[in-house]
Parts: structure tokens; C-alpha cells; sequence
């Protein structure tokens, strides 16, 4: 008789997962599911084996050299196998070279290079939604989306003229689909990226400038090292994870604070305590609730669990930051918590390379936020906020958030911010 079918996973309620995952959790660290597309996995979800798995070598994540079950290569989804070979879809030593091409813009003198940048959107983007008086706001598109879009746009080279039309793109192509097949809006969307991006790597051949996209082709062009499609795959994994994980942060990490008004009192009065909190809204309400798949290339035993060959991994980072074994009140949103380490940007050597990136584009949209906007409130009922955005197991965003903001107070946002970069900032 044939096996039986492993529960489903993903077919959950998106705006508060974390109840199934502590039930999931309490029952053992690793289980046999099947995933939305009917295909058979691996989930983790506790602290110890996540963290185990993310570092295993035997983990790969080159689908191309791992096999699903019943003999198939493992299905690439949108936008193709054209944008499937990078750093997050390979192992060393190509997963080596990929990412060291890339480094240098999000290494920590690049990072503060953009500081006075990031300030100055900030600041603009506050002012446009403050403009509009006394009505509700929606701060994901005024705010927590096009900040962190602007940003990898400005380092990648993206004309500022593309930007609405490419962001429009990718909101639809990363928009959760309600059945195994996308949409055809996702579809075309993704027939867009391919296209612009392919055209923006053709355009930075014969207009060089100060970019990634440009050092992406002279790495290519002139060094042979990378292929066209490790370029257009690269440029595509940055553009999403330069963004969609910082939008997400922000949103989150908002709600926390709003819903939490003693947390967001104990922030005020103590502005340096910022990076600390940035580090449990992280912890507490994972940007990327799972991470990317891996695939095993031999028997690997975790938890207990003998996991076989040739099959799908995905490890649950929301579910881990909250296993109770590794955190005093895991399920408490506390922003002094000392144990606050986390695996919400991954860990081992595809933690993620935009990390410090996300945190910088954090503390000041916070700073500003919170100094600014004293008396910002929801605009609706938490239980209407609605986590529509990504698919639910990798990518998970508010669509939304809609405040009011309050009247305006005129501080030092740059004192504040100083003083925020004097705590625990990693």
C-alpha cells in the first residue's frame, strides 16, 4: 500500500500562524508534510535542528543535483529557470563566488555610505504622507515598501523612471496564489521582470555606471565570471530580497509596537534600546517565516527524524524564534529580551547578505517613526490587518497598514537616530 499523504503545510491562516506552529512545534522537531503543489517535505521547526540544518552540507541547495521523490527535478516556479542560478539556489564553490561579486555593496562601509540617502527618503516619504492630513494612512505603500525598493533600485542602477512600473511588477508577481498554478496576472508580471531585467543587463553594457548591475557585467564581460544567467539571476534574487524582507520588518515590526503600547513606551523613553527591539520584532515576527528550499543529497539524521535522500527541506525560522526551549517567554514580545539571538535572516553561509542592510533602513524608519508620529495609531482593528503578501511559506507581508498617524512632533529625528546607533546594532 502506498504511503499515507502527510498533512498539508501552508494551507494556514497567514494572519496568525504562530498557534499552529507552537502545536506543530510541542509535537517534534521534524515532520513530513505535503506542500500546496502536492509535492512531499521535510519541515523543521524547532530552534536546535533548524539552526543544525541551516549549516548542513548535506542541505544542498542546488535543486539541479537533487531529485524529488517519484524521479522529477524539482519544479523552478516563477519567473523560470532563466533567473535559477543564484546564490540562494547553489553551493560552493559557486555559491562562493556569486556571493563575493556581490559583497562589496552590502559590506558595512557601503552600509553607512547610504545612511544620509536612506534619512533623506525617509524623511520625504514621511512628509508626502503627512500631507495628507488627519486621514489614515496606509504605511506599507507610503512607506515600509518604497524605502527598501528605492534603495536596492538606486544600487543595482534601476532608472528612476522604471521604478513604479518594476515595483508594480513584483507586487504582483510575489501576490499569494490561490491555486497550484499562478494567475495569469502573475504570469505576465513575471514575462515583465524577465524582459526588463534582461533589458537592464543590456543596457549597462553600453551605459556603464556606478552600480551593481553595471560590476555584474564587467565581472561577466571582462573576468568570465559569471554567466549571463548567474547575472540575471542574481540581479532578480537581489532585487527581491533587497526589498520585500525590509517591508516586511517595518510592517511587523510596527505592529508589534502599536499592539504592544507598553513596549513602544519603554522604546520611547529609551531610544537606544532601537537596535535591541529591531532584533525581537525580527525574532518574534520573522520577515521570512521559512526559509528557501534545500534538498538532501544523502540519509540525514535530525531530531530523531531520519530524513532520506533526494528529498525537500524547508525550515520553519518563525516557528524556531519561538521554540520555548531556547527562549525565557518565546511567545512574550519583549524588546529587553537579552536571549534575543534569532534565525530570521538564516545562518551559515547563506545568512543572509543583506542583513545589515535591512537593519540600517530599520532603526531609521523607526527612529523617524517613533520620534515623529508620538501618538500613531492603527486605523483599523488588529484582527483586519491581513498578511496577504508572499506566499506564505518563504515570503510573508502585511498587503496593508493602515494608521493614523497624529499630529506631528518636531524633534532631532537625527539626535534620536545617533543615539539608537549607540545600542546593540550588529
Amino acid at each position: 500500500m502506498p504511503d499515507p499523504k502527510p498533512p498539508v503545510w501552508g494551507d494556514y491562516d497567514r494572519d496568525d500562524p504562530f498557534p499552529l506552529f507552537a502545536r506543530v512545534r510541542s509535537e517534534g522537531p521534524v515532520h513530513e508534510v505535503t506542500l500546496p503543489d502536492g509535492q512531499r517535505a521535510w519541515l523543521v521547526v524547532r530552534y536546535g535542528e533548524a539552526r543544525a540544518a541551516l549549516s548542513d552540507l548535506r542541505l544542498s541547495k542546488d535543486m539541479h543535483a537533487a531529485l524529488a521523490r517519484d524521479g522529477a527535478v524539482v519544479a523552478e516556479g516563477l519567473p523560470g529557470p532563466a533567473f535559477a542560478r543564484h546564490m540562494l539556489s547553489v553551493d560552493p564553490p559557486d555559491h562562493t563566488r556569486l556571493r563575493r561579486l556581490a559583497a562589496t555593496a552590502f559590506s558595512r562601509p557601503g552600509i553607512t555610505a547610504l545612511r544620509p540617502r536612506v534619512q533623506a527618503l525617509v524623511d520625504g516619504l514621511l512628509d508626502e504622507l503627512e500631507s495628507r492630513g488627519d486621514a489614515a494612512v496606509d504605511l506599507v505603500a507610503g512607506l515600509a515598501f518604497p524605502l527598501p525598493f528605492t534603495v536596492i533600485s538606486e544600487l543595482l542602477g534601476v532608472p528612476e523612471a522604471d521604478r513604479a512600473e518594476l515595483g508594480a511588477w513584483f507586487t504582483t508577481l510575489l501576490a499569494p496564489a490561490s491555486a497550484p498554478e499562478p494567475p495569469p496576472t502573475a504570469v505576465a508580471a513575471s514575462a515583465n521582470v524577465v524582459r526588463y531585467l534582461t533589458e537592464l543587463l543590456d543596457r549597462k553594457r553600453v551605459e556603464p555606471g556606478p552600480d551593481l548591475v553595471t560590476d555584474l557585467v564587467c565581472a561577466g564581460d571582462e573576468h568570465d565570471a559569471l554567466t549571463k544567467q548567474e547575472m540575471l539571476s542574481t540581479i532578480f534574487q537581489l532585487m527581491v530580497a533587497g526589498h520585500d524582507t525590509t517591508t516586511s520588518l517595518i510592517g511587523n515590526g510596527m505592529v508589534a509596537l502599536l499592539t504592544h503600547p507598553e513596549q513602544r513606551a519603554v522604546l520611547t523613553a529609551d531610544p537606544a534600546l532601537l537596535p535591541q527591539a529591531i532584533e525581537e520584532m525580527l525574532r518574534w515576527d520573522a520577515p521570512v517565516p521559512h526559509s528557501t528550499f534545500r534538498y538532501t543529497t544523502h540519509d540525514v539524521q535530525l531530531g530523531g527524524t531520519t530524513i532520506p535522500a533526494y528529498a525537500q527541506v524547508i525550515i520553519s525560522l518563525a516557528a524556531a524564534n519561538r521554540d520555548p526551549n531556547r527562549y525565557r517567554h518565546a511567545e512574550s514580545f519583549d524588546i529587553t529580551r537579552s536571549d534575543n539571538s534569532h534565525l530570521a535572516f538564516g545562518h551559515g553561509i547563506h545568512h543572509c547578505l543583506g542583513a545589515r542592510l535591512a537593519r540600517m533602513e530599520g532603526t531609521i524608519a523607526f527612529t523617524a517613526l517613533l520620534g515623529r508620529y508620538p501618538a500613531m495609531r492603527l486605523a483599523v482593528p488588529r484582527s483586519a490587518l491581513r498578511w496577504d503578501h508572499g506566499d506564505g511559506l518563504v515570503l510573508r507581508g502585511l498587503a496593508e497598514l493602515p494608521v493614523v498617524l497624529g499630529p506631528p512632533a518636531r524633534v532631532d529625528s537625527g539626535a534620536i537616530q545617533r543615539e539608537a546607533v549607540g545600542g546593540t546594532a550588529r
